[in-house]
């Protein structure tokens, strides 16, 4: 794509950021000069300004061009170019010394999703260690793993969500923690809300923040008491028994356990009742108010209850999480039009629309050896022994067998993966990977984690290669042209790893290669035309209205049941009662979560913290560019009555600190936010001074590596203080 004439070349974004959206790239002389958008018939797939800072992200003077060898201490940032020939045998004699030195089991293989694609994954790092003997990987998904693991136990699937054309048929949506004009939750999900709202849909935000959506789209803002989620939800329930609201022929006929759930909320069970008062004392939100909207929500079918994964990244989140879902039960919203069954609202490929085809590699799956000596206790819950859950990798890696973990963990292979940043607890992170043997990070840009790789191996973007992706909920694929030759040396994850296993002798590690992968997965999703879908990088999977979950199986029970060991809903799980453990219970309950108002440490640190996605950013992704810093400048946002009794004026910079770290950065005092509570968006670059303070703005210095029993990551169960500077 060269010559004096601008060209203008569409393609599909995909960062990870919530959504799939179409970016029309204009090149000049093989290089892009500007960034548009979808200006076709409605509905449009518009990009926001993530994607639309493409060229800022392609072109940063930060790139990674060349593959580095470090010379520096670990985290200093200092580098050496080498060839990819060094680069290459240095890792894979890294990977062989280690395998045979300590055992496969020893190697750590550290992903994200970064870049979502189905060739261009982080799906073929798994392939190459899983031929090569075997590796340690980890459990628990960071964004949602109290959603996955509610989901599974009463629906027995992830795949739980209506298209969001679906909310153009609700009489009421409680946006419960979710906020997607934030975080997109996939492309075209406000614009929906918007034509809901213009309809007259009631639209009911629940935040302890008053978010872009609840501004935009709501007609109440209900504030609430971080991790005190599934309190009022119950109350909810209570009210709902109370009044004879629930829907009495949906429960016998679609689910099992009702009753036992019944009996703890009317206190049956232990003597307390759950009532509005009961929940009030806990959550902050006035039992009229809990009262009014539960009766609402029984009333107004279909009702949607978008519950976001906010709530749920916390401790006991996986218990807010069952609680909506058996809230959408109780009212019969499940399977129908216009209705959601309380599963996580955040959709993507993963529980969305049924594509045919997911992200992945394309290559065929080869089984990891070490995960033939794992116990399982449930597919997104257990004792996944020998896997290590992601929020405790560095603890495992710094204690090892000593502290009754599976091994001693000598070398790490990072891909699409921020690890300092995305995982709790970073000043425990940084002392573990300061402890491996040898770390190899592919990367595109000088990240905080991969400033502490021996090795980085430069990988190149979206638009320096070819790929396809499914569009988030929307049901559509989107094509990724190859629109520039890669940037100085870097390569697609692919030619990468296939170039390591060579060194490794692996020689079958992609016998097919990207042109008959790329064809194989377009066929396998039933795309009747490649090079059409090439040209246009769109097609819309045909379907006659919109895609609800569970519709087959409240339509037609008998032969299609729920995919859970009853076949229908399961209010009571007997699965997790035979667990046998009260902090996982067969039903949903309110458990008090740790560092809650109510800790004895809330008298040191007495604000709660919350880390929610960022509209500048995709969780680390997007941080490095001056456009989206200057337009959105990093801050920690606290209530006027909390900033006035420290002294805190708008703008100020301050320490915001606990036992486990400290930040500083500005402070945004508004009324937004209620009093007790504040919050630090997730995703700025953690960025250490000489005395190991941060000064990017970083809540992940402040954030506990210790999940819920559940697996949830308890990034919004956190108390911290905060003084001005």
């Amino acid at each position: 794509m060269t010559g004096r004439k601008e060209e203008v070349v569409t393609t599909m974004c995909a960062s990870h950021c919530g959504g799939n959206c179409l970016l029309k790239v204009h090149v000049r002389d093989g290089v892009i000069t500007r960034v548009e958008t979808d200006d076709g018939p409605e509905p449009q797939l518009r990009a926001c300004q993530r994607g639309r800072a493409l060229r800022q992200r392609v072109y940063d003077p930060g790139r990674i061009l060349h593959p580095l060898k470090r010379v520096g201490e670990r985290g200093e940032g200092r580098f050496e170019q080498i060839s990819w020939d060094e680069a290459l045998d240095t890792v894979a004699s890294q990977l062989k010394r280690v395998r045979e030195t300590y055992g496969p089991i020893s190697i750590l293989y550290l992903p994200m999703a970064g870049d979502l694609g189905v060739l261009h994954s982080v799906m073929v790092g798994h392939r190459l260690l899983a031929l090569a003997g075997g590796y340690t990987t980890w459990w628990g998904a960071t964004s949602f793993q109290a959603g996955l693991m509610s989901e599974y136990y009463t629906f027995g699937t992830i795949c739980c969500s209506n298209s969001r054309d679906s909310l153009l048929h609700s009489r009421l949506i409680i946006a419960w923690g979710w906020d997607p004009a934030k975080t997109i939750q996939g492309t075209n999900t406000t614009w929906y809300l918007a034509r809901a709202k213009e309809a007259g849909t009631k639209i009911v935000a629940v935040d302890p923040f008053y978010n872009e959506t609840a501004a935009a789209f709501a007609r109440e803002w209900i504030p609430i008491r971080p991790g005190t989620d599934a309190a009022m939800l119950i109350a909810m329930a209570y009210v709902i028994v109370e009044k004879d609201l629930q829907d009495r022929a949906f429960l016998d006929r679609y689910t099992v356990g009702f009753a036992r759930f019944r009996d703890y909320v009317l206190g049956v069970e232990d003597g307390l009742p759950k009532t509005p008062a009961w929940a009030e004392a806990i959550t902050g939100v006035p039992a009229s108010t809990i009262e009014r909207l539960a009766v609402e929500y029984a009333l107004a079918k279909p009702a949607a209850l978008m519950a976001g994964i906010g709530p749920g990244r916390t401790a006991f989140g996986e218990q807010y999480h069952r609680a909506a879902s058996v809230l959408a039960t109780m009212t019969g919203n499940v399977g129908v039009l216009g209705g959601d069954a309380g599963g996580r609202a955040w959709v993507s490929v993963v529980g969305g629309y049924p594509y045919r085809v997911g992200l992945g590699s394309g290559l065929p799956f080869a089984r990891n050896p070490i995960d033939d000596l794992a116990t399982w206790d449930g597919v997104f819950l257990g004792k996944m022994h020998p896997r290590i859950h992601y929020a405790k990798m560095a603890d495992a890696i710094l204690k090892g067998r000593a502290g009754g973990y599976p091994a001693d963990y000598k070398l790490a292979l990072i891909v699409n993966c921020n690890y300092v940043n995305a995982l709790p607890n970073t000043n425990k992170t940084v002392r573990a990977l300061k402890s491996l043997e040898f770390i190899a990070d592919v990367e595109q840009h000088m990240t905080a984690t991969a400033r502490y790789a021996d090795i980085i191996l430069p990988s190149s973007t979206y638009v320096e290669r070819e790929d396809i992706v499914p569009g988030a909920v929307n049901g559509y694929y989107g094509f990724q042209r190859k629109i520039i030759e890669p940037l100085g040396e870097s390569r697609p994850h692919n030619e990468i790893f296939k170039a390591l296993a060579e060194r490794m002798g692996i020689l079958d590690y992609d016998t097919q290669g990207e042109e008959e992968r790329l064809r194989s997965a377009v066929a396998k999703a039933r795309i009747p035309d490649y090079e059409a879908f090439k040209e246009k990088a769109l097609y819309w999977v045909p379907r006659s209205g919109p895609y609800v979950a569970f519709k087959d199986q409240i339509e037609d029970p008998e032969n299609h049941p729920f995919p859970t060991p009853s076949g229908k809903i399961e209010i009571y799980s007997e699965r997790l009662a035979a667990m046998n453990d009260p902090l996982l219970p067969p039903v949903p309950k309110y458990i008090e979560t740790w560092e809650g108002v109510n800790d004895p440490l809330a008298r040191k640190y007495p604000i709660q913290l919350v880390t929610p996605h960022d509209r500048r950013r995709a969780n680390a992704q997007f941080d490095n560019l001056p456009w989206l810093r200057e337009q959105l400048p990093q801050a920690v946002s606290m209530s006027k009555v909390d900033a006035e009794s420290r002294g805190i004026k708008d703008g100020d910079m301050v320490r915001v600190f606990n036992d486990r770290g400290e930040t500083r950065i500005q402070a945004r005092v508004t009324s937004r936010i209620m009093p007790g509570v504040a919050s630090l968006p997730e995703g700025a670059w953690y960025d250490p001074d000489e005395d190991g303070v941060d000064r990017a703005g970083h809540p992940n210095v402040l954030t506990s590596d210790e999940p819920s029993p559940g697996g949830a990551f308890p990034y919004n169960s956190v108390l911290v203080q905060i003084e001005r500077l």
